[in-house]
C-alpha cells in the first residue's frame, strides 16, 4: 500500500496537523493512561503510531528501563518518529513497518497497548483488534481512543456548505473500507477478544474559536479540503465555498462548534 492510500495522507501540512493535533489531545491520552496504570518499566505497544507524538510522550513515561514499541507503515511516518527519538535520546523507543489492516504484531506480551483514531480507517477493524490484543500479556490492558458519532461535528450558527464537508469525509473513509462510527463496535469487540473493559467514557467538547480545542478541527478542515479535491470527491470552486464559510462563522464572537464524539475505552486482558 503506498503512502497515498492514507486517507488524510502522509505529507508535510499533515505531519504538522498530526502534531497540533497531538497537542491538544495530549491531555486526555496522559490521563486516560495514568488511569490504566502505564507507569516507568512497562513494554507498551503504539499501534498506528504515525509519526509518534504519542508514542514519544510513552517513552518518556516508561523511561529507559521500558520500552515502546511503535507500529506504523507509512515509512514517512516512521522517518519523523525515529529522527525525534533520536534527537531526545529515547533509544527504547523502536519502530516496526506494519500493515496494520494485515499484519500481526510481532509475539511482543507487552503491558500495555495504545491506538487512537486507527481502527476508523482499517476494513477489517474488529480482526485487527484481535490481532492487538494477541499481543499484549494477561493482565495487561488496552487504552483506545475511537470516534463514536462523527455526525456531532458541527458549527454553531448552522453552516449547511460545512455540513457537507463531515458528510463526505465520512464517505471518503467508508469508501476506503473504514468506519468513521467505530467506536459503537468496539466495546463489544473488546470484550470478544478476552478483555474485560473497566473504564469507558464518551468525550465531547463544545468550543468556542479562540479556544486551543476549535485549532484541532479548524486545521483538519483546512488541510482535508485541499486533500478532498486531490482525490476528486470536491471541485475547487466547492472546497472554497465550504472554507470561506467556516470562516465567516469563525469570526463571529457567539460561534461554537461542537467536537465529533470520542470513545475512550480502557480495557484488561483476561
Amino acid at each position: 500500500m503506498s503512502e497515498r492510500d492514507y486517507v488524510l495522507g502522509t505529507n508535510d501540512a499533515e505531519v504538522a496537523r498530526l502534531g497540533l493535533q497531538h497537542r491538544v489531545w495530549r491531555p486526555y491520552a496522559l490521563d486516560a493512561w495514568r488511569r490504566a496504570g502505564i507507569t516507568e518499566g512497562d513494554r507498551v505497544i503504539d499501534f498506528g503510531a504515525g509519526p509518534g507524538f504519542a508514542a514519544l510522550d510513552l517513552a518518556e513515561i516508561v523511561g529507559a528501563a521500558g520500552e515502546v514499541v511503535a507500529l506504523e507503515r507509512s515509512e514517512r511516518f516512521l522517518g519523523a518518529m525515529r529522527a525525534q527519538a533520536t534527537a531526545r535520546g529515547l533509544d527504547h523507543l523502536k519502530t516496526i513497518e506494519c500493515d496494520l489492516a494485515k499484519d500481526a504484531p510481532p509475539a511482543l506480551n507487552a503491558d500495555a497497548a495504545w491506538a487512537r483514531w486507527i481502527f476508523a480507517f482499517l476494513p477489517h477493524p474488529e480482526e485487527a483488534l484481535k490481532r492487538l490484543a494477541s499481543a499484549v500479556r494477561p493482565g495487561g490492558v488496552i487504552v483506545l481512543h475511537e470516534y463514536l458519532d462523527y455526525c456531532t461535528w458541527r458549527l454553531s450558527p448552522r453552516s449547511a456548505p460545512f455540513e457537507r464537508f463531515v458528510a463526505e469525509v465520512m464517505a471518503s473513509w467508508r469508501d476506503t473500507g473504514g468506519e468513521p462510527n467505530v467506536g459503537l463496535d468496539l466495546p463489544r469487540w473488546m470484550e470478544e477478544a478476552g478483555l474485560v473493559i473497566e473504564q469507558q467514557r464518551a468525550i465531547v467538547e463544545v468550543v468556542r474559536p479562540r479556544d486551543f480545542m476549535w485549532r484541532w478541527p479548524a486545521s483538519f478542515t483546512r488541510i482535508n479540503l485541499d486533500r478532498l479535491v486531490e482525490l476528486g470527491r470536491f471541485s475547487r470552486a466547492e472546497a472554497e465555498e465550504i472554507a470561506a464559510d467556516f470562516a465567516r462563522i469563525e469570526k463571529m464572537p457567539a460561534a461554537r462548534m461542537v467536537t465529533p464524539v470520542v470513545m475512550e475505552l480502557i480495557g484488561r486482558k483476561l
